[in-house]
């Protein structure tokens, strides 16, 4: 029973996706003699967090009943007072947890204090899905840098663009759907200059309902245009750049709201851990990486992917562009190897999904 309260305890926690970073997504129930009588899940940032919003609904309810947590109750103050005294004075007599909360103010505590108040505690149950549900949340809050997901889209033979550089359109709408409904579920997404000038994208969410992710561009000598898309396109822009630019470009550009950041550089290449710990200080728990192969074997190379998102559609086109030709790996041994990897269909596409090891 305690699995199947708490898969409907994960599917409320996702309820919150995209609205509540860098919190982390977390949904609550309230279950006695077996039946739902309460439910609650953690709606957006700031806001009362799931275990108090199912307390508030079940009322007097809840005494003597089992509380469903998929991450351990905080104990301590935030955004909002901790859960755990909330949880006790109900009156709550079982708490089942899938996983602890990696937060240093938390990290077992929330746990220590419901046993020491006399209530049974069940740790670990669907622990790994409820990791994997919040896998950015546990990177950010731990390291302090963006969970980092690599997308890729390319043909059969590995070519995402042709020879000219054109990559519109590899996959099918099926697919590029899809990544519309990623972008709104992560932070922020990023590209490199060459993208900005080759497609003029928008990285906006347009073919599913969801808010746009913060744009982020690397852009060494402040190239691109002040007419791009993504530039026009409602939401936070951020470009991160080297000191070796334009004044007028840097006065121009925060005309239109584009927040500029310098970074040390080398040889026109901008120095991608100084990027991630500026995202990760301003709250960017999870960013999808959608360059061209510059950039993809950049994060590659210097070890600074967490997934891969590899999307494969039935195509062939011999000569053109391959994501990584750029890494530095010369030989099969020291070849990336994935690790937990999934397959499945995106239309007429295949997706392969896998963390790096």
């Amino acid at each position: 029973m305690d699995e199947t309260f708490m898969k409907k305890t994960l599917k409320l926690a996702l309820k919150g996706a995209g609205k509540v970073s860098p919190n982390p997504m977390v949904g609550a129930l309230i279950v006695k003699d077996g039946k739902v009588i309460s439910q609650g899940y953690h709606s957006f940032y700031g806001g009362p967090h799931a275990e108090v919003v199912a307390l508030s609904n079940a009322g007097e309810e809840a005494k003597g009943a089992t509380l469903y947590v998929n991450l351990e109750p905080c104990v301590h103050f935030g955004k909002t007072p901790p859960c755990v005294p909330r949880i006790i004075d109900a009156g709550i007599k079982r708490v089942v947890v899938a996983t602890l909360d990696p937060n240093p103010l938390v990290s077992g505590r929330g746990i220590k204090t419901l046993k020491d108040a006399g209530l049974e505690v069940s740790v670990g149950v669907l622990e790994s899905e409820a990791k994997r549900l919040n896998e950015a949340f546990f990177k950010w809050i731990t390291k302090k840098i963006p969970f980092v997901i690599l997308k890729v889209a390319s043909t059969i033979d590995g070519k995402i663009a042709d020879t000219s550089g054109e990559s519109k359109w590899i996959t099918s709408f099926a697919s590029r759907k899809l990544v519309h409904r990623l972008r709104a579920f992560y932070d922020a997404v990023l590209v490199g200059i060459g993208t900005i000038l080759k497609d003029d994208p928008e990285l906006t969410v347009r073919f599913v309902k969801g808010r746009n992710p913060v744009r982020v561009i690397l852009d060494a000598y402040l190239r691109t245009p002040l007419d791009a898309k993504v530039l026009s396109a409602e939401g936070r822009k951020i470009i991160f750049h080297s000191s070796q630019v334009s004044k007028d470009k840097v006065k121009a550009l925060k005309a239109l709201k584009v927040e500029l950041f310098e970074v040390s550089s080398k040889d026109g290449l901008l120095d991608l851990d100084e990027v991630l710990k500026k995202l990760g200080e301003m709250g960017i728990a999870s960013l999808i990486v959608e360059g061209g192969r510059k950039v993809l074997s950049s994060f590659l190379d210097m070890g600074l992917v967490d997934k891969i998102l590899y999307f494969v559609a039935p195509k062939v086109l011999g000569k053109g562009i391959g994501p990584f030709d750029e890494m530095s790996v010369s030989s099969l041994s020291d070849s990336l190897t994935l690790k937990d990897v999934r397959v499945r269909r995106v239309g007429v596409d295949i997706l392969i999904e896998g963390y790096v090891l």
